[in-house]
């Protein structure tokens, strides 16, 4: 019997599994989160134990049983770091730096605010219901700091699943990342006194600067030994996950379990160094396997935690009419903080950044979800004797209808609010551009098939069901209403996500280096930021990087400096060439998409004028690049050959990448061979 309850949390993991990937097909098409319904499944599961409709004394019981009495610690430390790294790791950094300063003041004095007004709420609740006659300003101020944090699991997880902006998905998300650490810090400002944990600090908001700033410096620190340790690990991806999984979960347990750092701050810290610095010094296939691994252990965590809080509150929550009818109250509650602390900070966010409409500041009052990080603070005062006992019963009975219900209210009607609200309205220049590159697919796809139709080989298909595949002909969104300079602005966006994508093909083939491909990316984030208002031709930082300084021309001037410094000059010049050969690729292609939009059905009388415009300003860029290149050649001449040398052995070998990989896509090389021969590229490759 012992052998087969050992078997229960593995039955547990693999039926959750199962029940997730079902889950998430079902609801694929639907309008209901994904991680809600894992809760609700959570929810029956746990009632259907709780009275007994469960098989007795079988695996199931026992599964459930085990994940509805789970230790705190084992969400904390197993299930978080996984999906604070996965964040993390995927956030768009150009877009966070804008949206930090307002995420910091939610996080911050948001929450401290917050804490506060959930305090005066609980203190008002014990002064006029006598079951809550025992809290006093400690257990209140407590209770505030663990209810008042947005929870990173349950935002993130549900943000993946909303059609919302970059920019305000990316707030939404820092956030939730950053308040953690504010919350988690002034909870243990208070409960440290019940479970005899001592203070770094004296001071409150000395301690709260030791333990934020600390946790960042550390991650920092440890995401710098990683890149350094990987770069010079001559291992392939397996090799570098198994890495970078060891050190973000080392990460997480050295700040949080031993120096009582902000764990969570230290692996966003850890993640959001491992994208800038980290993944650009690794290999392109090692990123796409990392990618995909982050993917899926993201999944597999968010699957688990879901359905875990679901049956812990449905296993370990004990109710009466009095503390339900408090829970509600306490819900309505923390919802009107959460909207009162939004506005009162209002005046301040429109103005810090992209900026903050009334509109979104709606969606981010509602959106403050809680979930996996609200309850495991709970269970960890429920668990601690110091605290009376109708003190932590009522605490996890609060904070688990909290979670119930901002679930499985606020995260099922966001998407709605949205709606109303506009927020997921494309306007109509912006869906014109989209359709023009959707039916350039479509022609493609009918082009094909007309083709496939006077083959000889394919003379006894039947052709009116092959039909049936092709894509739907979708109607053209009427522009009628669209001003010349909408439609100018919008081209101009594809034209620099276009630029971005080709940016990371180049990079990706090893056609230019890790310099020029930062210096590329940086050049489009002000025009990302202008939402279209730039010229193309406004490439000021591209073009900065050719102008000689004053130190530059001064050792021209000297032939013993010009010796003397010999070898960073030449680095130097091989670098601005390659960053001008890149940029020169760019505006090609640029052209190339100009051309295939201009064909796209924009009227006549608009089209002409637009991309006589457009043309224009791509024009200017290449001859400017050219200019640029020559003087570099006649400036340098001997600079300029030897990065012409590195730029010819670059392509040589990304052609032969480019050889291999059609091989073993096409068959004729197996995908182990396919790998050796990439590893001997990459070894050639190194020596650039």
């Amino acid at each position: 019997m012992e052998k087969e309850y050992s078997l229960a949390p593995l039955l547990f993991v693999l039926g959750a599994l199962l029940v997730g990937a079902l889950l998430k097909l079902l609801l694929k098409k639907s309008k209901f989160p994904y991680t809600v319904g894992l809760f609700c499944f959570g929810l029956l599961v746990g009632v259907l134990f709780r009275y007994g409709l469960l098989p007795e004394a079988g695996l199931l019981e026992r599964a459930v049983y085990q994940a509805g009495n789970i230790n705190p610690d084992m969400l904390l430390y197993v299930f978080l770091p996984v999906l604070i790294f996965s964040a993390a790791y995927e956030l768009d950094l150009h877009t966070f730096r804008k949206t930090f300063v307002n995420s910091c003041i939610l996080a911050i004095p948001g929450v401290v605010v917050s804490m506060g007004l959930a305090a005066l709420l609980m203190m008002g609740i014990a002064a006029v219901v006598p079951e809550f006659g025992g809290w006093n300003w400690t257990f209140a101020l407590m209770f505030g700091a663990l209810i008042s944090a947005t929870d990173p699991v349950a935002v993130v997880a549900l943000l993946k699943e909303l059609n919302t902006s970059k920019r305000f998905s990316t707030l939404v998300d820092g956030e939730s990342l950053l308040n953690d650490g504010t919350g988690i810090v002034l909870f243990m400002l208070f409960f440290g006194a019940f479970s005899g944990e001592a203070p770094l600090c004296s001071s409150p908001f000395l301690e709260f600067l030791v333990v934020a700033g600390g946790g960042a410096l550390l991650g920092y620190m440890l995401a710098v030994l990683t890149i350094f340790f990987i770069t010079r690990l001559k291992g392939d991806e397996m090799v570098q996950n198994s890495v970078i999984i060891l050190s973000a979960y080392l990460t997480f347990i050295l700040a949080q379990g031993y120096l009582k750092l902000s764990g969570v701050i230290a692996l966003v810290a850890f993640g959001l160094e491992m994208t800038y610095h980290g993944k650009l010094r690794f290999s392109p296939k090692a990123n796409e396997f990392t990618e995909k691994f982050w993917d899926l252990a993201s999944f597999i965590a968010n699957t688990l935690v879901f359905i875990i809080v679901g049956i812990i509150i449905a296993v370990q929550v004990k109710l009466s009419w009095v503390s339900l009818a408090v829970t509600v109250g306490v819900y309505f509650g923390v919802n009107l903080i959460r909207t009162a602390v939004v506005f009162l900070f209002y005046p301040l966010m429109k103005r810090c950044g992209y900026g903050l409409s009334r509109r979104e500041a709606v969606i981010l009052s509602w959106g403050g979800l809680r979930g996996a990080l609200g309850l495991t603070l709970a269970l960890m005062v429920s668990a601690t004797v110091a605290i009376p006992e109708d003190i932590r019963s009522q605490v996890l009975l609060m904070t688990a209808g909290v979670v119930a219900l901002s679930l499985t209210v606020n995260a099922t009607t966001i998407r709605r609010l949205l709606e109303r609200l506009g927020l997921t309205e494309v306007p109509a220049a912006r869906s014109f551009v989209d359709y023009s590159v959707r039916h350039r697919v479509d022609d493609a796809a009918r082009r094909y098939f007309d083709n496939l139709m006077h083959r000889e080989a394919f003379a006894g298909a039947d052709w009116d069901k092959v039909r049936t595949f092709l894509p739907d002909g979708e109607k053209a969104p009427d522009i009628s209403q669209c001003n010349e300079e909408e439609l100018l602005h919008n081209i101009r966006m594809t034209i620099y996500g276009t630029e971005c994508q080709l940016v990371r093909q180049l990079y990706a083939d090893g056609t230019i280096s890790t310099d020029s491909y930062h210096k590329l990316i940086n050049s489009q984030e002000r025009h990302f930021d202008s939402d279209g208002a730039l010229p193309l031709s406004d490439r000021k930082y591209v073009f900065k990087q050719f102008e000689e300084g004053r130190f530059i021309r001064f050792v021209r001037r000297h032939a013993w400096l010009m010796r003397l410094l010999k070898r960073p000059l030449t680095r130097r010049v091989v670098m601005l060439s390659d960053l001008g050969r890149g940029f020169l690729s760019l505006q090609r292609d640029s052209q190339d998409e100009l051309a295939a939009l201009r064909n796209a059905g924009i009227p006549e009388a608009q089209a002409r004028s637009i991309f006589s415009t457009l043309e224009a300003e791509v024009r200017e860029n290449i001859e400017r690049m050219r200019d640029c290149l020559d003087k570099l050649a006649a400036d340098w001449p001997e600079a300029y050959s030897s990065a012409l040398t590195s730029k010819a052995a670059r392509m040589m070998l990304c052609n032969e990448r480019r050889t291999v990989r059609n091989l073993t896509w096409d068959g004729v090389m197996s995908a182990k061979d396919g790998e050796r021969c990439e590893e001997s590229i990459d070894s050639r490759a190194s020596r650039l």
